[in-house]
Order: structure tokens, then sequence, then C-alpha cells
């Protein structure tokens, strides 16, 4: 399915019979009020946090149980309509948007925590639950969610799980996907699967891990069951600032070569820096051409000596100025700052788009040198942010989409972005997900032939390839195309 077929220019009149049957049979399985069709009931559905495709579903469900989300999936599937699951819509590359003339089926009211162990330190939570909303339940038992996207106080768990979420502290704890162990997921037909287990280990395909990234292409989530990790007994961080990102990058790779893994290890530029500061004002040195932020957390010993590792090699690196964190509100501040880079950015510019593409560490320096020679070619401004330590990037493109030509310069410039990623033998995303946004780059990281594994992966769950069609994995006609345009290798 083409960009163009997500575009909002199908007629949504009720007159057509498709869509008044399938209303029909949608409103007998569902209660009053749970079913949206009005057209300015669906506008706030129309795109995620990628505003810059946009798409009227026939239909908005929002069921309360698990057996209305299997009665809504029979109707689609019986009639062969495309279903988009949806949790908060705070995704950026487009995963929720809606497929014109399909349902979005909203899990917005399946919020409940179902279960803390303290004990086995799990937590088991509907996919509507919020991601902070774990932490917070567990905060009783000295336990908490590891996984902290910048979203964290908005994003849900059912969408962390489609888009494999990760969070300034995944360097050391890990992605979703590493602290994810059983789901429970209903598939397009309305069956029911138990993928997973509280056990270390389950027997067969690792089902889970396919499951976890599959960008809700595959099955809805209903339940998961998820890793609890003790709070560390203390926790500081380091913040550094250096004349140049190539100085910045080589102390990330300095740190990581001298064994240490960080719980946090983050770097912003001079533009990102100065677009925080005066939204947060968490004290970052605005004359710095980067700023590094690494922290160490565990016993008071441990913290102070990785900390004191950490401060030398960044002296070493050419950091020009370090604070350390004297408390747990100063802490904090500083990682506020860097959490609330994308809405600060958002402040700057009328649009953005925040790419994410992943690269070797050691390509650092090259890579946003080469981002900041794009920005000039393209004309564009670029604040970068990123995951230094596991060489996830962020590169936010800021324009004016009432500027004619300005969202196209802005998307072949975030283009260029995720193939210089391929090039350095990185990868398109890291935690936001193909969705649209990628789905044209996946043809220069991925052959035909792979690309016909995915498919066929997606024919066992979805053979009538109704769920969130047209996301993520092109099909070989597509990449021609992108091929035939030049913009692809």
């Amino acid at each position: 399915m083409s960009q163009s077929e997500h575009t909002s220019d199908r007629t949504q009149d009720l007159a057509n019979p498709d869509r008044a049957t399938l209303l029909a049979e949608l409103a007998r399985v569902l209660p009053a009020n749970a079913l949206l069709s009005a057209d300015e009931d669906l506008k706030p559905y129309e795109c995620d946090g990628l505003t810059a495709y946009r798409s009227l579903p026939w239909a908005v469900a929002l069921p309360r149980n698990e057996d209305e989300v299997v009665a809504v999936l029979k109707v689609c599937h019986a009639r062969k309509i495309p279903v988009v699951a949806r949790g908060a819509g705070t995704g950026l590359s487009g995963g929720a948007t809606p497929v014109a003339q399909g349902v979005v089926l909203s899990l917005a009211k399946f919020m409940r925590i179902l279960e803390i162990d303290p004990v086995a330190r799990l937590a088991r939570v509907q996919p509507g639950v919020r991601n902070a909303a774990i932490s917070e339940a567990a905060a009783a038992c000295e336990l908490y969610y590891a996984p902290d996207p910048s979203s964290q106080i908005a994003c849900t768990i059912g969408g962390n799980v489609a888009e494999n979420s990760g969070g300034v502290h995944c360097l050391k704890y890990g992605l979703t996907l590493h602290n994810v162990v059983a789901l429970r997921v209903a598939l397009m037909n309305g069956e029911i699967m138990e993928i997973g287990s509280r056990a270390l280990d389950t027997s067969g395909y690792d089902l889970l891990a396919l499951m976890i990234g599959s960008e809700g292409m595959l099955g809805v989530v209903l339940e998961a069951t998820v890793k609890l990790t003790p709070k560390p007994r203390t926790a500081q961080v380091v913040m550094a600032s250096f004349d140049s990102v190539i100085d910045a990058g080589n102390a990330v790779a300095a740190i990581i070569a001298a064994g240490i893994i960080p719980a946090g290890l983050e770097m912003m530029d001079k533009l990102a820096t100065a677009a925080v500061e005066d939204f947060v004002h968490a004290g970052y040195d605005l004359s710095a051409a980067a700023i590094l932020l690494a922290e160490s957390d565990g016993t008071a010993e441990e913290v102070a000596e990785e900390i004191a590792t950490i401060s030398k090699m960044m002296e070493q690196s050419g950091a020009r100025q370090l604070r350390i964190s004297q408390s747990e509100a100063e802490r904090l501040k500083y990682w506020a700052g860097r959490k609330a880079a994308f809405p600060a950015v958002g402040r700057i510019t009328p649009d953005y788009l925040c790419m994410d593409g992943t690269i070797p560490r050691k390509h650092l320096s090259h890579v946003l040198t080469r981002i900041a020679e794009l920005s000039d070619e393209f004309h564009l401004r670029c604040a970068n942010v990123f995951h230094a330590g596991d060489g996830n990037l962020h590169p936010l493109i800021m324009f004016d989409a009432r500027n004619p030509g300005e969202t196209e310069r802005a998307i072949a410039f975030g283009a260029k972005i995720l193939e210089l990623s391929v090039d350095v033998g990185g990868t398109i995303t890291g935690e936001h997900g193909v969705g649209i946004e990628k789905v044209k780059q996946m043809c220069v990281q991925f052959s035909r032939e792979e690309l016909d594994v995915f498919h066929a992966v997606k024919a066992a769950f979805d053979p009538l390839t109704l769920l969130n069609p047209g996301k993520a994995v092109p099909y070989p006609r597509h990449c021609s195309e992108y091929r035939l345009t030049g913009s692809a290798r």
C-alpha cells in the first residue's frame, strides 16, 4: 500500500453500504458510546505523533474487555476490513495511522494493573497502562519498570511492545524486549495466544521476541507480564561540556572501551541544548557545542568508582567542564532537560520530524558531521539528541509545513540520514519503529529475499494482511519504484 493510500481523500459518507453494514455489525457487539463514526469524533485518531501523515478511518472501536476486542476482530475479519490497534498515539513513525476504509481498535480503556508480584519481581498489566504508572504502582515495593522512553508519562505498554521502546536507561537495563516475559495476544481472526511465560525459558520458537517490535502487524496485545527491577541505592550524573561533537563522540567511545556500561549515556548538540534550557532550565552549558550526560547507579562505593572513571575518560577526550549531581533533585533536573528535548524543540519550530536511526558507536563523529552537512544542503535546521551509549540517533529536522516544498525537503533530509545509518553498518530504527515513515528505507537495508521472509511471517499470523496493513515491510514493487527514483543506494 503506497503512502498516498493513507491519505484522507475517501468519502466517509454513511450512505456507503459497506460502511453502513460494518457500523451496524460493530454496534451489535459493542456497548453504547463505544463506537465512533462521525467525522468530528474520528479526527483525534487520524494520526499518531507523526502528524505529516493523516487518514480518517471508517470507525473507531473502544472496547472495554477482551470479549469485545475479539468480537470486533471477528467482525472485521469476516468482512475483510483492515484494523489498526492504537494505544496513546504517542508513536513517532506513523505506526498507528489509520487505514482509509478501516477500523481503529483503541485499547485506551484497558488501564488496569492486574498484578504486582514483588517476590517474583513481575507485574501483569493491560496494554493501556501508562509506562510510568507501573513504576508508580511498584514503588512501595522498592521496584520499578526500567524502560523509560521520553514519553513515559503518556505512552502505553501496548505501544511499547509494538515498537520495542527503549529510553535513556536502555543501555544498561535493556529495551522492552529485555523486560517483558509474557504476552496475551489476540490474532486478527479473534484467536487468543499466550506467548512466553514466567519461567526462565520456554520450548519452541521464540515468538515473544517476534511479537515485540512487530508494530501491531501480527497481533493485538491484551496483557503483558513485565519484569520489575530493584531501585538502585544511589545514582549520580556527570554532565560534561565539549567544544565539538567529535570530542563528545570520542568520549562516548572511550567510556564504553573502558568496560563501563553507564545506566544512561546521552548527548545533545548546541541547538538542542539551547532549546531545552530555555524550556526546562536544567542548568545546561549553553556555550558548549555538545553536552554529555552519563549516569552511574548502584551502591555508593560502585557509583563513586564509576563516576571517577567516567570523569577521567571525559577529561581525556577534551571535556572543558564537568558537573556531578550532588543530590537526587539535581540528578532528576539534569534528566528532565534531556527528556524534555522533543517538546522543547517543538517550541522553536512550527513542525519537525524526529528521526530514529542506530549506528555503531565508532561512527558517531562521522555521522554527526555528515548530518551537519546535510542540514546545509537542505537548508533546514537539525538538532541532535540521542542515546549515545548505544548509537541510537534522534535528529530533529525543523521545518514549516506552510512553506511550499519544506515538508518534502524535510522528508528527503530524513531519508538521507536513515540511508547514512545503513551505510555505516547501522539500521533505520532503534525504538520508534518503521511504520509509514521509514517503509521505503527498508528497501535500502534489506534484500528482496529478506523482505519475502518478513511477508511470510506476516502471512503466518495474518494471512489476509488486515492488521496494520501497509506499515513496516514494503512490497517488492515499492522497492523497485524507490530505487528508480535514485533515492536508494
